[in-house]
């Protein structure tokens, strides 16, 4: 195996914390410690390779951004060292290095100076780095004029543009609007086919698992786990989710964790690669490639309740006449679970008080990805009509049953009641509840050959045969 383009060796952090301003001048002019050493990153050990695209997840806090800063000369470590080949391109506080009164053109030819491109290689670039920003007339303005989506816009652009051998991405790809980030994510992927090495930091899970070829979990500045994307990313979820509590020993879990490997192929240095949905071997140092056989990962697939899966971002309407209550979903026998398994089936059921007379009542229900798209949505008209009159007092209890065709991820629940109102003769919220729970779906062996939301194959998923001729 070729030596590595990123490697770190106890690689180390930390930061100090000052209870109030003024406690700095007056640890600096008695010389007696004012502060708190906040260890931001521990010892990490952390080896990358060219051409890999490695994921890192981790809660808030847990030294992600801090990791890719020192990796990225940012930050100098406190402890241990790390080394770099080739040319980097960062994009971590987009903007950040930008001149207010310097133009947007003099700040490219600035900022791309310090990634280390000589002077001749930005002029000739510019071009493309400006049809890429597209924020016209302005590359000429002081920087200090752009609105926040034109700063980045250009630092975007100036980034990508660079050629880099190394690209470090922190939270950088939910910029600008949709025609803007399709454009971003397609210029990443012409620098990932040409063989660049990629560090990419998100909060989504799908992106990780479909974007990275490797994951590495963080927390509490600790390096719990580096391995297979869908591994990673299923103990990352159940580390967010755990209670207090539980924390610790889940943490001593992960770090135990070992995938199941064969011996000889360990040893022979051999990498099994997951991207984009399709499962390559890699090549073996004599260029032949390893057999198709390579043992499946251990993934957590089974039903279960887990108290901790709950979401941040509910929204709870002031109720309008009638209240929902008592939510959760079962499954076919009745049991309470919020982790599912694909191609199972389901029931999400919930109470309605009607705290006054309803007419022409219907029930709904949503289910959101992350990024809040509405994957799927159904409501009892479509399958009773309204429910014509229901008097004050009334409690309904309702049913909405699905099959699960979503792939593995964490997903949303929206549910609501509407009736009649009987002044403007419209319909209306009787009450709504957005984010009301999430669930998670825990993905099966085969699932590696798949990508996107949902499942839609039938078995088998493919057929082929030859033509003649």
């Amino acid at each position: 195996m070729s030596a590595p383009v990123i490697s770190a060796r106890g690689l180390g952090k930390d930061f100090r914390v000052y209870a109030k301003p003024g406690d700095r001048l007056v640890e600096l002019l008695t010389g007696r410690p004012r502060h708190q050493v906040f260890r931001a990153l521990g010892e990490v050990d952390l080896q990358i390779h060219a051409g890999e695209t490695v994921g890192i997840v981790g809660r808030n806090g847990s030294g992600k951004s801090t990791l890719l800063q020192l990796i990225a000369g940012v930050l100098q470590p406190n402890r241990g060292s790390v080394a770099v080949q080739g040319r980097v391109a960062a994009l971590l506080e987009l903007g950040s290095g930008f001149s207010p009164d310097f133009t947007g053109r003099e700040n490219v030819m600035l900022n791309a100076q310090v990634m280390g491109l000589r002077r001749s290689e930005v002029e000739a670039r510019f071009d493309r780095i400006e049809r890429f920003a597209d924020i016209g007339s302005f590359i000429d303005q002081p920087v200090r004029t752009y609105s926040s989506g034109m700063m980045v816009r250009l630092a975007f652009a100036v980034a990508i543009n660079a050629d880099p051998d190394v690209l470090i991405i922190d939270e950088a790809l939910a910029v600008g609007d949709e025609a803007f980030q399709r454009k971003c994510f397609a210029r990443i992927e012409e620098i990932r086919e040409a063989g660049a090495t990629i560090l990419f930091v998100s909060h989504s899970a799908a992106s990780v698992v479909n974007l990275c070829d490797r994951a590495l979990l963080l927390d509490e500045g600790d390096l719990l786990m580096a391995g297979r994307p869908k591994d990673v990313v299923a103990r990352y979820q159940r580390l967010v989710h755990a209670p207090l509590e539980q924390r610790q020993a889940l943490r001593e879990e992960i770090r135990s964790f070992k995938p199941v490997w064969d011996s000889e192929r360990e040893a022979a240095g051999e990498l099994a690669q997951d991207v984009g949905g399709k499962h390559e071997p890699a090549a073996t140092p004599e260029g032949k490639h390893a057999a198709a056989d390579i043992r499946e990962w251990p993934m957590e697939a089974q039903e279960r309740f887990e108290p901790g899966l709950v979401p941040e971002s509910t929204v709870d309407f002031v109720p309008s006449g009638a209240r929902i209550h008592d939510l959760q979903l079962e499954t076919a026998d009745g049991r309470r679970v919020n982790v599912l398994v694909p191609g199972h089936a389901y029931v999400l059921r919930y109470r309605v008080h009607f705290e006054r007379d309803a007419h022409a009542v219907e029930m709904g229900m949503a289910i959101k990805s992350v990024d809040g798209i509405t994957l799927f949505g159904q409501s009892s008209h479509g399958r009773s009509g309204f429910l014509a009159g229901v008097t004050a007092g009334t409690d309904l209890e309702v049913e909405f049953r699905f099959l699960t065709r979503l792939r593995p991820g964490t997903y949303f629940l929206n549910v609501g009641c509407q009736g009649l109102d009987d002044a403007s003769n419209e319909r209306v919220f009787l009450h709504r509840i957005l984010d009301a729970a999430c669930f998670r779906i825990e993905g099966m062996p085969t699932d590696r050959y798949k990508v996107g939301y949902f499942d839609l194959s039938d078995e088998p998923a493919c057929r082929w045969r030859t033509l003649p001729g």
